[in-house]
């Protein structure tokens, strides 16, 4: 048996590529290190354990992977390095040749990570990923005031374009009762707000025969917590049943996020994605029939394969008619291994760059919009913890309209009505007001 000790006093770094799922399981990871004497190590401090938890969405976030760890090799000389997640599942090999890292751990291992590091720590070069089949819990705050609560992991759906099913396994998740506990958990620890996170959340249920629509029951019971918000769920998924519950619930949030991915049919077909534009916005409307001031957020991905100059004229037109309050917009990218390799028309850089900063007006425009209709309206807004040193703290309302205000440490983490006032300097956000 590895002696634990060897963690006593060390100082560890932590960095996070990718997703708010990723955030959460580092800050778990963070957590766990802690209970054995590590501590975080400081901006300035050189530290002797790294951990980098990767995305591998698109080349890009490979490519970023990629410069994180060379810069944090050389930052934290002699550190013993650990590499994790979606990228290391992926393309292990790649990531142990390069020079100074000494562990490389799978979307599997990230479970069981702790007696890996102590285990990798008395050999060197290891590398370690295996078909995925285990569900790793995680409920983590990190340095936000919200919490994440990861209910699923995995994806069934293998979508054209995607590696998340190679990279994150099959869909899987924990119990309700289990998930009932952590959110108990975060409200003793004195935290209002919990984003509900996982890869396919809507498929919550898939191992333990529950449904989605019970957790969602289910949490909204739990006394402490005031606020929850579910994170990205498939429009296929988002039955009328949630909507209509959210709507009339104690603690849900008007709010929510939908991937799109095409506004175009066709596209959507190419993609093998599980719904067409009339179920979508068929949620959209029902959204707004029941929450009219809900936020609605909204994954896009423009340049796909098959994806022709006519076909992007439609999902434009249908991004313009449905009323989403936002666009999150990826550029599509080759991922080896898919099955969009073999679809013809390859939309070239210049192209999904034209049509990426086509989108991104029309989402900052959605934005602006939305956010100008409360302006002098009152909502309640959990304010969040800001360096002493800002002028200003931020938070949200319910409906997920970023505000504004005077900083002040005894407002971090408290639920304050505030009247909403105009734009800041930055466009960004709405200027508070405490109403007495």
């Amino acid at each position: 048996m590895i002696d634990s000790s060897i963690l006593q006093g060390k100082k560890a770094a932590f960095f996070t590529l990718g997703c708010k799922l990723n955030f959460a399981e580092t800050s778990t990871v963070a957590q766990q290190l802690m209970r054995y004497g590590v501590t975080k190590a400081t901006k300035d401090e050189v530290a002797d354990l790294v951990v980098v938890n990767t995305c591998s969405v698109t080349e890009v976030a490979d490519h970023k992977c990629r410069q994180a760890i060379h810069r944090l090799v050389k930052q934290h000389p002699g550190a013993f390095v650990v590499v994790t997640g979606c990228y290391a599942q992926l393309k292990p090999q790649e990531i142990i040749d390069t020079d100074g890292v000494d562990l490389v751990l799978g979307s599997e291992q990230k479970a069981s990570i702790i007696p890996a590091i102590l285990n990798g720590m008395t050999g060197a070069h290891t590398v370690k990923t295996a078909d995925i089949r285990s569900f790793a819990p995680s409920c983590s705050r990190g340095d936000r005031t919200r919490y994440f609560l990861k209910v699923q992991d995995g994806c069934n759906y293998y979508c054209t374009y995607c590696t998340i099913p190679m990279a994150r396994g099959r869909s899987r998740n924990g119990s309700i009762a289990s998930m009932v506990e952590q959110a108990l958990q975060v409200a003793q620890e004195g935290g209002k707000e919990i984003v509900i996170t996982g890869v396919n959340i809507g498929d919550f249920g898939r191992t333990t025969g529950e449904t989605f629509f019970d957790l969602v029951k289910a949490l909204d019971q739990v006394e402490g917590i005031e606020r929850y918000r579910i994170s990205s769920i498939e429009p296929n998924l988002l039955t009328d049943e949630i909507i209509e519950y959210c709507a009339q619930s104690r603690a849900f949030m008007p709010h929510f996020h939908i991937p799109l991915q095409s506004g175009c049919d066709e596209v959507l077909k190419l993609m093998h994605r599980k719904y067409d534009t009339a179920l979508f916005a068929h949620k959209i409307e029902k959204i707004r029939s029941v929450m009219p001031d809900a936020f609605v957020g909204v994954d896009v991905i423009v340049g796909t394969r098959g994806e022709t100059p006519e076909y992007f004229d439609k999902a434009y037109d249908f991004m313009q008619r449905v009323d989403v309050s936002q666009y999150h917009v990826f550029s599509y990218s080759e991922r080896a291994g898919t099955k969009a390799l073999e679809i013809p028309h390859v939309v070239t850089p210049q192209e999904k760059h034209d049509r990426s900063q086509r989108v991104l007006a029309l989402s900052a425009q959605k934005t602006h919009d939305f956010y100008a209709r409360f302006i002098g309206t009152t909502r309640p807004v959990l304010l969040e913890h800001a360096s002493s040193r800002k002028p200003f703290m931020n938070g949200f309302t319910d409906n997920y309209i970023r505000v504004e205000v005077p900083n002040h440490p005894l407002l971090d983490n408290q639920i304050v009505q505030l009247k909403l006032g105009d734009f800041n300097q930055e466009g960004d956000a709405l200027i508070g007001e405490i109403v007495n």
